[in-house]
């Protein structure tokens, strides 16, 4: 069976696309499916149109989390709660095609047991095509597992990867990230980001830029190293600068057509002074995150609540995770 995991906030405009549309690319899969859809805390209609579907299709459940937790944390409530032998996650904004989930399921029968969507193009705006471009690619090159460049969450996760990410740990979700540290066989399958198909987007820039954090920060020590490096080099030049200066004082004799008398030393400390106190913030900003991260994974909080669990003639469930 294949489970598809489907986060969802504030997605009322396009749910009945989706579901159609889904219902639709279904019928070239030939394996039997679930719908796992995650309420992330909507507060428009969405929820009620996913239980109203729910009520008429017994392959859909409806997961309503206590609250927003975000979207990484809504799609780790969905994987950790399908029951399918593959899990396929998808956005519900209907960017990820449904009709490229065949070609999913092709890769892994043959054998691959993580099949993630590469984006080869994106129907969004050039300032955040380029953007995403660099985030991408910074992430590739620090990164200490190897995240594949332009892969976002869509893919197909076989089930012993499944029970491999469910073990895992981890209160602050990068999904993407995770799923390349558990290995296993894994390719990716190219295709085209549609443009969303309705309303307006969840993310919001700062959102974005969370995310961009978290998996900078959750998977490279590159960024704490770079306090030893920058503090490398700051020392030699100011070494250099210092020995010139006694030089200049001690010997009085012109060093690049200047005498010992002649020195100003006002602006250069006081810019010396600024850079330094700046780039000690940086670095200290750099420790936080890190040290930030540390406390919220020894609190143990879970990473999400759930407050029901809805299908077709069953009574919801609570839950906790």
């Amino acid at each position: 069976m294949i489970s598809l995991v489907v986060p969802v906030h504030n997605e009322e405009p396009v749910l009945s696309l989706l579901l159609d549309r889904i219902r639709s690319a279904s019928q070239a899969w030939g394996e039997d499916h679930e719908l796992v859809f995650v309420d992330d805390g909507s507060t428009d209609r969405s929820l009620a149109i996913l239980m109203d579907a729910a009520e008429r299709d017994s392959r859909i459940r409806v997961i309503k989390l206590s609250r927003n937790f975000g979207h990484q944390a809504a799609i780790t409530a969905g994987i950790q709660l399908a029951t399918g032998d593959a899990v396929v996650t998808l956005d519900a904004d209907l960017q990820d095609p449904p009709e490229e989930i065949p070609r999913l399921l092709e890769k892994w029968r043959e054998g691959y047991q993580v099949v993630y969507g590469i984006r080869t193009g994106r129907e969004e705006s050039l300032p955040k095509r380029a953007a995403y471009a660099m985030f991408y690619r910074a992430l590739h090159s620090i990164s200490d597992v190897e995240i594949p460049l332009d892969s976002g969450d869509f893919c197909l996760l076989d089930r012993k990867v499944v029970d491999a990410l469910n073990v895992l740990p981890e209160r602050v979700r990068f999904v993407r990230g995770l799923r390349a540290y558990v290995g296993f066989k894994q390719t990716g399958v190219a295709y085209k980001r549609a443009a969303r198909a309705a309303g307006t987007p969840s993310y919001t820039f700062r959102g974005l830029i969370e995310l961009a954090i978290d998996g900078l920060f959750g998977f490279s020590m590159v960024p704490l190293r770079l306090a030893s490096y920058l503090g490398f080099v700051i020392a030699i030049p100011s070494f250099l600068a210092g020995l010139y200066f006694i030089i200049h004082r001690l010997f009085n004799f012109p060093v690049f057509g200047h005498r010992a008398t002649e020195t100003p030393g006002l602006a250069a400390l006081a810019v010396g002074l600024f850079f330094l106190g700046g780039l000690i913030l940086i670095i200290l900003g750099i420790i936080g995150e890190y040290l930030g991260r540390i406390y919220i994974e020894v609190k143990h909080r879970p990473p999400y609540i759930v407050d029901f669990v809805h299908s077709a003639g069953n009574r919801p469930d609570s839950a906790t995770r």
